[in-house]
This record gives C-alpha cells, sequence and structure tokens, in this order.
C-alpha cells in the first residue's frame, strides 16, 4: 500500500485533466455517488498469436471457473494440472502455461485476468499483468473507499494511468523526450480506455461444452499444411467443425438434450503431412528446385507433391503408418483421459485424406481369426498353384548340385524364393546359378501375383490379393504395394468430404465395385460432396454402372431447399410445359394446313371434327401425361440398389450450392473443396448419422 502512496504523491504535482478532443475516447457514464467496494470477479484468459498479432482469447465460463477454484485452494499451484477445452488442453497453473493433448502445437500463455486497456486502433481488449493488475486493485479500493479520485500511477513501462471515477480511468502511453520538453499526459496523444472486470468489455464467453462425450470422431486432413482459403491447420478448421457441431445440437437435438440423452460427438484432427515433410524429402526436393516463380514452386512442393508421394511405395508407407499409428495413439490416449467412454469411434477424411482411410480400410482384418484363415488359405493356393518340389526345381535349372547346400543349410523352396543375391552368395553359390535361381524364382512369383490380380478383377472388386506373402501386400484394387497397419478399433462410419475416391479407383485399372462388397471392420460409407468441388467424384456409379440416377441431396440445415433451388426447378418445369404447348399447338396446325379441302356445305361437319379433335387429342396427350407421371413418381419410390459398402443405403450425398455460387461454378471451385469444415448441412448429415446409430433422431426431420 505505501508504494502506491508514495507512486501517488510523486504524481500529484501533475494533475492532467483530459482533454475535450479526448472525451470521445472515454465512454461517460453516470457516476453511481457512495458506491461501494466490491471485489473485481476474475477471469482466465490463454494468449494465441494470430497473423503475427498476440490475441487474448478468453476460456469458457466452466473452465475459468474451475482455473479460479484451483488456484484459491490454497494448494500450491506447482504441479497443478487442470484440463480445459473438454479436455483437449492441459493448463499447467503453476507454470500459467496452456498445453494442447492430442496434438504438437505451441504453448500458449495463460493468465488471471482482472484489468484492461484498449486503445483507438486496437479491437479487443488486453489484460494488464497479473502483479500490475494486483497494483491497480489495490489503488481502486482505496480511491472507492475514500472517495478520494483522480489517482495517478506508473505502469512498468513508464506509463500512467489515471482514475478519474468509477467509470473513467484513462492509460497514457509514454512519448520520447517528453521530459525534457515539459509535455505533460494531456499532449501524448489520445489515452487508451481502461476497464475493471471482464464484465464490462465486449468479449463473447462461451457456456462451455457438455462432459458427456457420445462418439468420436478422427479427422484426416489432405494435401499439404493449409486446410482452407485462410491457410489454416487442420487443427483450426477442426476446431470451427467441432463449433458448428455444438450449435448443431442445441439446436436440432434440443430434446434429447433436455431428457439427458445425448452429450457430444468429440472431432479430434490428425496430422501426417508435417511427419512426412520431416523426413528429410524437402532438403532432396529443394536441391532440384529452379529458382524461378520460387514462391509458385514452393508451394507445389509442399503442397501438390502430397499426391505423388502417395503413389510412391516409399512415401506411401510413411503416410499410412503415420495415420493409422496417430489415430491408435490419440485412440489410446482418449481412453486413458476419458475412461468411463463407452461410445462409438468413426472416422473422416478431407480430398486425399478421405483415399488414405480407404486404402487402410479395405485392407483391415475382421479380427485375428480372419488373419489365420487368410494365412492357411494362402497355403493352400501355393500348395495347390506349385507342387513341384525344390530338388525338381534344381533340375530343371540344370543346377541339382547346389541341393546338397541348401539341404544342409536347412533352406526349402518358400525358404529360397526370399533369398537375396548376398545370402545365395554367402552360402557359397557362383555368380551364374545364383542369377538363374533368382530369375526363376522372381517370374514365377510375378506370375502368380499376375494371377491374383485376374482373379481379383473376374470377382470385380477384391480388397485383399490371395497371393500376398507374410506382409499382406495389397495389389488387389491397384493400390502402391505396402504394409498396411491395422486400427485398434473398429469404426462404424467413413465420412468422405471432397474425395476422389472413385476416380483414384478408376486409374488404378477398377471398373466395377461389386454391389456385395463391403469393409472388413466400417458398416457405414457417405461420399459428401459440392457440387462444383474440382477434386471430388462420385462412388455409386461404380457400384451400378447400367443405371444414370442423381445423387442424395443434402437438405438445408433449416429445412427445405434453398429458395434459388427451387425457383429454378419451378422455372425448368415451366419452360418444359411451354415447350409441350407450343409443340402441341404447332402440330394442330400443321394438321389443318395437310387436311383435304372439303365441299362448303360440309363446312359444318368440318367444324364439329375440328371442335371433337383437339377434346380427344387432349384426352390422348393428358392421359399420355398422366401415365407420364405416374411412371415417373414410381421410378422415383423405387429403391435404388447401391450394394452393401454403406450398408444397402445410399453412398453419395451432394450438398446445395449457395445463391451466390449459382453464378458462376468457376470462380467457386476452390472454395468449394475448402467449404465443409463450415458448412452446417455437412456437419448435420454427419451428427444425424451418427446419432441414428444410437436410436436418437432429429427433432424435425428435414425435408
Amino acid at each position: 500500500m505505501s508504494s502506491v502512496q508514495t507512486q501517488q504523491e510523486q504524481l500529484s504535482q501533475s494533475d492532467p485533466s483530459p482533454s475535450p478532443n479526448s472525451c470521445s475516447s472515454f465512454e461517460l457514464i453516470d457516476m453511481d455517488a457512495g458506491s461501494l467496494y466490491e471485489p473485481v470477479t476474475p477471469h482466465w484468459f490463454y494468449c494465441k498469436i494470430i497473423d503475427s498479432k498476440e490475441t487474448w482469447i478468453p476460456f469458457n465460463s466452466e473452465d475459468s471457473q474451475q482455473l479460479e477454484e484451483a488456484y484459491s485452494s490454497g494448494k500450491d499451484c506447482n504441479g497443478r494440472v487442470v484440463p480445459t477445452d473438454g479436455g483437449r488442453y492441459d493448463v499447467h497453473l503453476g507454470e500459467r502455461m496452456r498445453y494442447a493433448v492430442y496434438w504438437d502445437e505451441l504453448a500458449s500463455e495463460v493468465r488471471r485476468c482482472t484489468w484492461f486497456y484498449k486503445g483507438d486502433k486496437d479491437n479487443k481488449y488486453v489484460p494488464y499483468s497479473e502483479s500490475f493488475s494486483q497494483v491497480l486493485e489495490e489503488t481502486y479500493m482505496l480511491a472507492v473507499t475514500l472517495d478520494e479520485w483522480k489517482k495517478k500511477l506508473e505502469s512498468p513501462n513508464r506509463e500512467i494511468i489515471i482514475l478519474h471515477n468509477p467509470k473513467l480511468m484513462v492509460h497514457y502511453q509514454p512519448v520520447a523526450g517528453s521530459d525534457e520538453w515539459g509535455s505533460t499526459p494531456t499532449e501524448q496523444g489520445r489515452p487508451r480506455t481502461v476497464k475493471r472486470g471482464v464484465e464490462n468489455i465486449s468479449v463473447d464467453i462461451h457456456c462451455g461444452e457438455p462432459l458427456q462425450i457420445d462418439h468420436l470422431v478422427f479427422v484426416v486432413h489432405g494435401i499439404g499444411p493449409a486446410c482452407d482459403l485462410r491457410f489454416r491447420s487442420i487443427v483450426q478448421c477442426v476446431n470451427d467443425f467441432r463449433s458448428v457441431s455444438l450449435n448443431l445440437l442445441q439446436t436440432h437435438f434440443k430434446k434429447a438434450q433436455e431428457n439427458q440423452q445425448i452429450g457430444r460427438v468429440e472431432f479430434l484432427p490428425v496430422n501426417w503431412h508435417s511427419p512426412l515433410h520431416s523426413t528429410g524429402v524437402d532438403v532432396d526436393l529443394q536441391r532440384i528446385t529452379l529458382p524461378s516463380i520460387n514462391r509458385l514452386r514452393h508451394f507445389t512442393n509442399d503442397t501438390i507433391l502430397d499426391v505423388f508421394f502417395y503413389n510412391s511405395p516409399t512415401y506411401c508407407q510413411t503416410i499410412v503408418d503415420t495415420v493409422a499409428s496417430e489415430m491408435n495413439r490419440i485412440y489410446t490416449l482418449f481412453l486413458q483421459r476419458n475412461p468411463d467412454f463407452k461410445g462409438g469411434v468413426s472416422i473422416a477424411g478431407h480430398s486425399l485424406g478421405s483415399l488414405i482411410l480407404f486404402d487402410i480400410l479395405t485392407n483391415q482384418k475382421d479380427s485375428l481369426g480372419d488373419i489365420d484363415s487368410e494365412k492357411d488359405s494362402l497355403n493352400i493356393v501355393m500348395d495347390q498353384g506349385d507342387t513341384s518340389s525344390l530338388e525338381e526345381d534344381l533340375k530343371k535349372l540344370h543346377l541339382s548340385e547346389f541341393f546338397d547346400i541348401f539341404k544342409k543349410e536347412k533352406v526349402d523352396k518358400e525358404a529360397l524364393a526370399l533369398c537375396t543375391d548376398r545370402d545365395l552368395q554367402e552360402m557359397g553359390i557362383p555368380l551364374g546359378p545364383r542369377k538363374k535361381i533368382i530369375n526363376y524364382f522372381s517370374t514365377r512369383k510375378n506370375s502368380m501375383s499376375v494371377s491374383g490380380a485376374n482373379i481379383a478383377k473376374e470377382s470385380e472388386f477384391c480388397s485383399r490379393s490371395n497371393t500376398r506373402h507374410d506382409d499382406y501386400l495389397d495389389v488387389g484394387i491397384g493400390q502402391v504395394s505396402v504394409k498396411y497397419p491395422r486400427l485398434i478399433y473398429k469404426p462404424e462410419i467413413f465420412f468422405a468430404f471432397g474425395s476422389p475416391i472413385g476416380m483414384f479407383l478408376t486409374v488404378r485399372g477398377l471398373k466395377r465395385i461389386d454391389p456385395n462388397y463391403r469393409f472388413p471392420t466400417c458398416k457405414g460409407f457417405f461420399n459428401i460432396y459440392h457440387p462444383f468441388d474440382p477434386v471430388a467424384y462420385r462412388i455409386e456409379p461404380m457400384v451400378v454402372p447400367g443405371v444414370e440416377f442423381e445423387p442424395m441431396l443434402i437438405p438445408h440445415h433449416k429445412g427445405r431447399k434453398r429458395m434459388h433451388l427451387e425457383l429454378r426447378e419451378g422455372l425448368t418445369r415451366m419452360s418444359m410445359d411451354l415447350k409441350n404447348n407450343l409443340l402441341g399447338s404447332l402440330r394442330m396446325a400443321w394438321k389443318s394446313f395437310t387436311r383435304a379441302p372439303y365441299p362448303a356445305l360440309q363446312a359444318s361437319e368440318m367444324a364439329e371434327e375440328t371442335e371433337a379433335e383437339p377434346e380427344s387429342t387432349s384426352e390422348k396427350s393428358s392421359d399420355v401425361n398422366t401415365e407420364e407421371t405416374s411412371v415417373t413418381v414410381k421410378e422415383e419410390v423405387l429403391p435404388i440398389n447401391v450394394g452393401m459398402l454403406n450398408g444397402g443405403q445410399r453412398i453419395d450425398y451432394v450438398l446445395q450450392e449457395k445463391p451466390i455460387e449459382s453464378f458462376n461454378e468457376y470462380l467457386f471451385a476452390l472454395q468449394s473443396h475448402l467449404c465443409y469444415w463450415e458448412s452446417e448441412d455437412t456437419v448435420l448429415l454427419v451428427l444425424k448419422e451418427i446419432y441414428q446409430t444410437q436410436g436418437i433422431f432429429l427433432d424435425q426431420p428435414l425435408q
């Protein structure tokens, strides 16, 4: 207290009053005379670097209350960890730092905030440090208790804060050389506004997230480190996806929330781009990259080349290992932090990420027993396909003299097929016989692989080739021959956003997917795309190639179709009606011109016939139209069999474009590929399908 009083006495000689010009920055409110002092209510904030600027973001009300309770508990804060943001971040209270739990992210500073300031050019209030906020609070308490205002104190940065009254407090910034020229704080430009307590500043503070987690969804990104037009990371985009889902749960699942039937769905990002580009491949690419158009070449190396990396056996192995191991690691950590979790798991992939998940899912095993049975079937195929012994094979090659060497080393025919040139050399086999043996077994292996691929093509779609060895290389659908890792859980639904799966399968040589095919461990598959997305392709025409039908239209989250789509359909129907009427009138006119002339006495009969003809033709046309409409109605009612890839349900789902997007599809093509993160229609479809598996439905079905 004494230090505060001495600062006030030192600064009492210069008592500047705010100029009339600066009063506009002050928020003048009628003072409440004789108000009693009440302690300020603190709120906890954390600092994020956004666009190279520090931005202080408030914790939601529940997290801030938990942090304050832990701070006020009287226990030592060192080593105290408080989970926040639905368990995705941990706050180390003693360090005042916030750390991400499931992914790599720079730690952010945490602060217990009571006093704030904002300049004219600042968009948000900035909290003072905890120590200086305490000094401000003590000064404010003295001013209220003694009813003595116009208190002045100096900040650690030699900035002056003046408390004129409870509603008018200002912060003057120092100007270089102010002491030499004798300038006063009123001459130092427009002051900053000072506020006490978070309730007096304009900031959005959310209530918090439900504690109960009903379902877990892993989200895998596509090419490049950026996932939208604002060049945000997968973590930031998934944060938006999660926020949209929380809002939709409150509006579309209100009854289930009120009955405490549901909590929320947790979405966690999976990043594979950083591990891929940390292998040193960027350094190798930089050595061969031309110096011209540097930014474009850097963008190509960092983003577009990810597609080529995935088609390379070396880097494809790195990618699938990273994705599967990350999902397994996060799932294990999630269960450790949420031991009461009983919900299911689903996976979602955007762009290339959906193809990675598709390849991983097609190579999963339903159980350990399936692996054993597949090994047995593999052995049966090999035994039936090649019944000759090693001795007979060596006789064919005129190398019988080396049979005793292989017998001594206990090398049978299968072991010899795995031997390399160096292995044979160490056994004392000369160069010529070595080349004959290696060539013989390699050609035999290739012929067996070709026959296995033909079997797979004849069966339309086969996720597993019968010619794999112990590492289970999958070449049944043209995938890169890598070892696909196993997931430690069975996904319930696979969501693909803006997915090129159909294109990649076609390029791999697959023309048709067997309608009876389904993922070994996943029951559902939804291919969701924007109609203008240049990367997205359909799946259903590969299952039913002989039938043309439209994809399922995703309803607007507020119900019905968008107005411009209904208007377009109405105009289309109107133009068709006008066209039919015009053709009918032209047909009648042509008939009247080509009709043979009648005598004048039969004019009345002719008029009667012509009157009767339009009636009959109109009746016939109406009959035809009714028949056509009934047929079309029947065609719409008839269900379309799209196979078992999604459990018998439709697979392709298309979003409704916005009115502004319909003006020029090329202009919004790139944006359409990156629109899914903030699309309420996409998120609502995901939530609807997830909760349907639990028997929970929307409050009102969307049309």
